[in-house]
């Protein structure tokens, strides 16, 4: 396994890597609406908050040469289901058919107060 880490992204908020690569697989830690260089939560809707997260996911997956036309899997983690069509809407503009699989679950926090956190999963080849 090897960690990848980017300026360009968040800094992680506890032990973790911003990303993994594990073979032809690279794992994108859960991220959120936060600014890279200020810390500032982004967006003050979930579906702004969404662009700001999938914008920090992109910066993460282009430090190993992927992008978001690798992503095979995500997760979606929402505070408030609520907010779903809002995400959809903005995940829409980031993603093309064929669309990634994907998991949304409602969880009652996240570590810091934003309304989204996406992971991912992306197919990764060193060549």
């Amino acid at each position: 396994m090897r960690e990848l880490l980017t300026d360009d992204a968040p800094e992680p908020i506890g032990p973790y890597s911003q990303a993994t690569i594990s073979g032809d697989r690279m794992y994108v830690s859960g991220q959120g609406p936060v600014d890279p260089d200020s810390g500032d939560v982004l967006g003050s809707d979930a579906g702004a908050q969404t662009h700001a997260t999938l914008e920090n996911v992109e910066r993460i997956l282009s430090e190993a040469g992927v992008g978001l036309d690798d992503v095979v899997k995500t997760t979606v983690y929402l505070t408030d289901m609520n907010d779903y069509e809002a995400v959809n809407e903005a995940y829409a503009e980031h993603f093309t058919s064929p669309y990634p699989a994907r998991t949304a679950v409602e969880v009652s926090k996240l570590p810091i107060e934003i309304a989204v956190e996406i992971d991912v999963v992306a197919e990764y080849d060193d060549d």
